[in-house]
Protein backbone atom coordinates (compact mmCIF):
# COMPACT_ATOMS: atom_id res chain seq x y z
CA UNK A 1 0.00 0.00 0.00
CA UNK A 2 1.02 3.51 -0.96
CA UNK A 3 1.27 6.55 1.34
CA UNK A 4 -2.07 7.85 -0.59
CA UNK A 5 -3.52 4.81 -1.66
CA UNK A 6 -7.17 5.29 -2.44
CA UNK A 7 -6.97 8.77 -2.22
CA UNK A 8 -8.16 10.78 -5.29
CA UNK A 9 -6.23 14.01 -5.65
CA UNK A 10 -6.32 17.36 -8.04
CA UNK A 11 -2.68 18.85 -9.18
CA UNK A 12 -3.11 22.22 -11.42
CA UNK A 13 -0.35 23.53 -13.03
CA UNK A 14 0.80 20.09 -13.38
CA UNK A 15 1.95 20.04 -17.24
CA UNK A 16 5.78 20.81 -15.94
CA UNK A 17 7.82 21.73 -12.94
CA UNK A 18 7.25 21.22 -9.48
CA UNK A 19 3.20 20.63 -10.59
CA UNK A 20 3.87 17.43 -12.50
CA UNK A 21 6.82 16.26 -10.45
CA UNK A 22 3.86 16.50 -7.20
CA UNK A 23 1.54 14.00 -9.53
CA UNK A 24 3.49 11.61 -10.49
CA UNK A 25 4.66 11.38 -7.04
CA UNK A 26 1.32 11.01 -5.96
CA UNK A 27 0.89 8.51 -8.85
CA UNK A 28 3.70 6.22 -7.56
CA UNK A 29 2.23 6.17 -3.94
CA UNK A 30 -0.86 5.34 -4.70
CA UNK A 31 -3.41 8.03 -5.12
CA UNK A 32 -5.54 8.36 -8.17
CA UNK A 33 -4.50 11.89 -9.99
CA UNK A 34 -6.30 14.73 -12.57
CA UNK A 35 -3.35 16.76 -14.04
CA UNK A 36 -4.59 19.78 -14.91
CA UNK A 37 -3.26 22.70 -16.62
CA UNK A 38 -3.48 25.64 -18.81
CA UNK A 39 -1.87 24.09 -21.78
CA UNK A 40 -4.23 21.28 -22.74
CA UNK A 41 -2.44 19.71 -25.53
CA UNK A 42 1.20 19.50 -22.92
CA UNK A 43 -0.93 17.95 -19.77
CA UNK A 44 -2.46 15.74 -22.32
CA UNK A 45 0.90 14.27 -23.70
CA UNK A 46 1.66 13.90 -19.54
CA UNK A 47 -1.24 12.43 -18.88
CA UNK A 48 -0.99 9.78 -21.45
CA UNK A 49 2.51 9.13 -20.03
CA UNK A 50 1.81 8.42 -16.69
CA UNK A 51 -1.31 6.28 -17.76
CA UNK A 52 1.25 4.04 -19.99
CA UNK A 53 2.85 3.75 -16.71
CA UNK A 54 0.49 3.92 -13.92
CA UNK A 55 -2.43 2.10 -15.59
CA UNK A 56 -5.92 4.07 -17.19
CA UNK A 57 -7.97 3.77 -14.12
CA UNK A 58 -5.79 6.32 -12.11
CA UNK A 59 -5.37 8.84 -14.57
CA UNK A 60 -6.91 11.78 -15.88
CA UNK A 61 -6.71 15.25 -17.13
CA UNK A 62 -8.35 18.48 -18.04
CA UNK A 63 -7.59 21.84 -18.91
CA UNK A 64 -8.22 24.65 -16.50
CA UNK A 65 -7.76 28.79 -16.24
CA UNK A 66 -7.58 28.52 -12.39
CA UNK A 67 -8.59 32.13 -12.70
CA UNK A 68 -12.01 31.39 -14.44
CA UNK A 69 -14.77 29.94 -11.71
CA UNK A 70 -16.27 27.71 -14.67
CA UNK A 71 -13.33 26.12 -15.17
CA UNK A 72 -12.17 25.15 -11.85
CA UNK A 73 -15.60 23.70 -11.13
CA UNK A 74 -15.51 21.54 -14.65
CA UNK A 75 -12.17 20.36 -13.63
CA UNK A 76 -13.66 19.20 -10.31
CA UNK A 77 -16.50 18.14 -11.67
CA UNK A 78 -14.67 15.96 -14.20
CA UNK A 79 -12.55 14.33 -11.75
CA UNK A 80 -15.24 13.60 -8.97
CA UNK A 81 -17.17 12.07 -12.29
CA UNK A 82 -13.54 9.92 -12.96
CA UNK A 83 -13.13 8.83 -9.41
CA UNK A 84 -16.07 9.34 -7.45
CA UNK A 85 -14.73 11.82 -5.08
CA UNK A 86 -12.20 14.26 -4.11
CA UNK A 87 -10.03 14.01 -1.25
CA UNK A 88 -7.05 16.40 -2.12
CA UNK A 89 -6.44 19.57 -3.89
CA UNK A 90 -3.10 21.11 -4.90
CA UNK A 91 -3.68 24.61 -5.91
CA UNK A 92 -0.57 24.42 -7.71
CA UNK A 93 -0.47 26.90 -11.08
CA UNK A 94 1.78 29.60 -10.33
CA UNK A 95 3.36 32.62 -13.31
CA UNK A 96 5.62 35.20 -12.66
CA UNK A 97 7.00 38.31 -14.44
CA UNK A 98 10.36 40.11 -13.59
CA UNK A 99 10.19 43.66 -13.86
CA UNK A 100 11.96 46.37 -11.98
CA UNK A 101 10.35 47.61 -8.88
CA UNK A 102 9.81 50.96 -10.60
CA UNK A 103 8.58 49.53 -13.85
CA UNK A 104 5.74 47.39 -12.87
CA UNK A 105 2.29 47.96 -14.51
CA UNK A 106 -0.92 47.20 -13.35
CA UNK A 107 -1.19 44.60 -16.43
CA UNK A 108 2.04 42.96 -14.52
CA UNK A 109 0.26 43.29 -11.23
CA UNK A 110 -2.74 41.97 -12.41
CA UNK A 111 -1.48 39.00 -14.59
CA UNK A 112 0.41 37.53 -12.02
CA UNK A 113 -2.04 38.08 -8.90
CA UNK A 114 -4.63 37.33 -10.96
CA UNK A 115 -3.32 33.30 -11.53
CA UNK A 116 -1.30 33.33 -8.09
CA UNK A 117 -3.55 34.91 -5.53
CA UNK A 118 -7.30 34.37 -7.45
CA UNK A 119 -6.74 31.44 -8.83
CA UNK A 120 -5.79 30.29 -5.30
CA UNK A 121 -8.78 31.44 -3.71
CA UNK A 122 -10.84 30.14 -6.21
CA UNK A 123 -9.21 26.39 -6.15
CA UNK A 124 -9.81 26.58 -2.40
CA UNK A 125 -13.04 27.45 -2.87
CA UNK A 126 -14.38 25.06 -5.32
CA UNK A 127 -12.30 22.12 -3.29
CA UNK A 128 -14.32 22.96 0.08
CA UNK A 129 -17.62 23.17 -1.41
CA UNK A 130 -17.08 19.51 -3.01
CA UNK A 131 -15.64 18.31 0.05
CA UNK A 132 -18.66 19.78 2.18
CA UNK A 133 -20.93 18.24 -0.96
CA UNK A 134 -19.73 14.47 -0.27
CA UNK A 135 -19.97 15.36 3.83
CA UNK A 136 -16.17 13.86 4.12
CA UNK A 137 -12.26 15.03 5.33
CA UNK A 138 -10.71 16.78 2.56
CA UNK A 139 -7.62 18.33 2.04
CA UNK A 140 -6.50 21.68 0.34
CA UNK A 141 -2.63 22.09 -0.27
CA UNK A 142 -1.15 25.34 -1.82
CA UNK A 143 1.94 26.48 -3.24
CA UNK A 144 4.07 28.98 -1.97
CA UNK A 145 7.37 30.59 -2.22
CA UNK A 146 10.46 31.89 -0.23
CA UNK A 147 9.18 34.64 -1.53
CA UNK A 148 5.85 34.73 0.38
CA UNK A 149 8.32 35.14 3.23
CA UNK A 150 10.53 38.06 2.45
CA UNK A 151 10.25 40.52 -0.74
CA UNK A 152 13.19 40.33 -3.32
CA UNK A 153 13.79 43.48 -5.97
CA UNK A 154 12.33 43.11 -9.54
CA UNK A 155 9.57 40.60 -8.91
CA UNK A 156 7.30 42.14 -6.05
CA UNK A 157 4.08 41.57 -7.52
CA UNK A 158 5.23 37.82 -7.13
CA UNK A 159 6.17 37.98 -3.95
CA UNK A 160 2.96 39.96 -2.79
CA UNK A 161 0.76 37.30 -4.53
CA UNK A 162 2.88 34.47 -2.65
CA UNK A 163 2.40 36.52 0.92
CA UNK A 164 -1.34 36.63 0.11
CA UNK A 165 -1.20 32.42 -0.58
CA UNK A 166 0.23 32.55 3.07
CA UNK A 167 -2.47 34.59 4.43
CA UNK A 168 -5.46 32.55 1.87
CA UNK A 169 -3.89 29.08 3.48
CA UNK A 170 -4.39 30.43 7.29
CA UNK A 171 -7.61 32.19 6.36
CA UNK A 172 -9.17 28.64 5.48
CA UNK A 173 -7.50 26.98 7.44
CA UNK A 174 -9.89 28.81 10.18
CA UNK A 175 -12.72 28.95 8.10
CA UNK A 176 -13.11 25.37 7.03
CA UNK A 177 -11.76 23.51 10.33
CA UNK A 178 -15.54 23.22 11.11
CA UNK A 179 -16.16 21.19 7.85
CA UNK A 180 -13.37 18.95 8.71
CA UNK A 181 -10.82 20.44 6.05
CA UNK A 182 -7.01 20.93 6.42
CA UNK A 183 -5.51 23.92 4.83
CA UNK A 184 -1.82 23.60 4.31
CA UNK A 185 0.91 24.51 1.76
CA UNK A 186 4.40 24.46 0.94
CA UNK A 187 7.32 26.78 0.10
CA UNK A 188 9.66 26.09 -2.35
CA UNK A 189 13.18 28.18 -2.68
CA UNK A 190 15.24 27.82 -5.68
CA UNK A 191 13.56 24.97 -8.37
CA UNK A 192 15.69 24.09 -10.92
CA UNK A 193 12.35 23.85 -13.97
CA UNK A 194 11.31 25.37 -16.96
CA UNK A 195 9.75 28.65 -14.77
CA UNK A 196 13.34 29.42 -13.66
CA UNK A 197 14.59 29.64 -16.59
CA UNK A 198 12.40 31.64 -18.06
CA UNK A 199 12.48 34.01 -15.10
CA UNK A 200 16.62 34.03 -15.95
CA UNK A 201 15.60 35.22 -19.52
CA UNK A 202 13.13 37.37 -17.96
CA UNK A 203 15.82 38.79 -15.44
CA UNK A 204 18.35 39.50 -18.10
CA UNK A 205 15.44 41.29 -20.56
CA UNK A 206 15.09 43.81 -18.00
CA UNK A 207 18.59 43.87 -16.94
CA UNK A 208 19.04 42.60 -13.81
CA UNK A 209 21.29 39.94 -14.91
CA UNK A 210 24.11 40.08 -17.43
CA UNK A 211 24.44 36.32 -18.77
CA UNK A 212 22.65 33.22 -18.51
CA UNK A 213 22.39 31.52 -14.70
CA UNK A 214 23.39 34.51 -13.09
CA UNK A 215 20.49 35.07 -11.56
CA UNK A 216 19.87 31.49 -10.24
CA UNK A 217 23.54 31.55 -8.97
CA UNK A 218 22.86 34.57 -7.22
CA UNK A 219 19.76 33.69 -5.51
CA UNK A 220 21.11 30.48 -4.69
CA UNK A 221 24.02 31.44 -2.96
CA UNK A 222 22.73 31.56 0.74
CA UNK A 223 21.18 27.93 0.82
CA UNK A 224 22.48 25.66 3.42
CA UNK A 225 22.66 22.92 1.34
CA UNK A 226 24.95 24.15 -1.19
CA UNK A 227 23.02 23.67 -4.60
CA UNK A 228 19.56 24.67 -6.16
CA UNK A 229 16.45 21.87 -5.35
CA UNK A 230 15.35 19.22 -8.18
CA UNK A 231 11.45 19.18 -8.21
CA UNK A 232 11.82 15.44 -6.73
CA UNK A 233 13.32 17.75 -3.65
CA UNK A 234 10.26 19.04 -3.24
CA UNK A 235 7.97 15.66 -3.56
CA UNK A 236 8.47 13.99 -0.56
CA UNK A 237 7.23 16.81 1.60
CA UNK A 238 4.31 17.51 -1.01
CA UNK A 239 3.43 13.68 -0.34
CA UNK A 240 3.02 13.78 3.06
CA UNK A 241 1.03 16.84 3.36
CA UNK A 242 -1.72 14.71 1.02
CA UNK A 243 -0.67 11.52 2.50
CA UNK A 244 -2.94 10.68 6.07
CA UNK A 245 0.36 11.32 8.10
CA UNK A 246 -0.66 15.12 8.56
CA UNK A 247 -4.14 14.66 9.18
CA UNK A 248 -3.92 16.75 11.90
CA UNK A 249 -1.92 19.72 10.23
CA UNK A 250 -3.57 22.73 9.17
CA UNK A 251 -3.05 26.30 8.56
CA UNK A 252 0.52 25.15 8.46
CA UNK A 253 3.48 26.30 5.80
CA UNK A 254 6.29 24.22 5.39
CA UNK A 255 9.18 25.64 3.95
CA UNK A 256 11.23 23.17 1.33
CA UNK A 257 13.99 25.76 0.56
CA UNK A 258 17.28 24.24 1.28
CA UNK A 259 17.41 26.29 4.45
CA UNK A 260 18.00 29.85 2.23
CA UNK A 261 15.22 31.43 4.73
CA UNK A 262 14.92 30.52 8.18
CA UNK A 263 11.79 31.51 9.91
Amino acid sequence: MGRVSGRSCIVTGAAQGIGRAIAEALLDEGASVCFADLNGKKVAEIADLNRSAHGKSRVTHTQVDVTERETVRAMIDHTVATFGKLDVNFNNAGVNKPMNFLDVTEENWRFINDVNGLGCLIGMQEAAKQFIRQGTFGKIINTASIASRQGFDNVAPYCASKFGVVALTQSGARDLAKHNITVTGFAPGVVDTEMWEQVDQDLMDIGAAERPGQAMEEFSADILKGRVAKPQDITGTTTFLAAPDSDYMTGQIVMIDGGMTLV
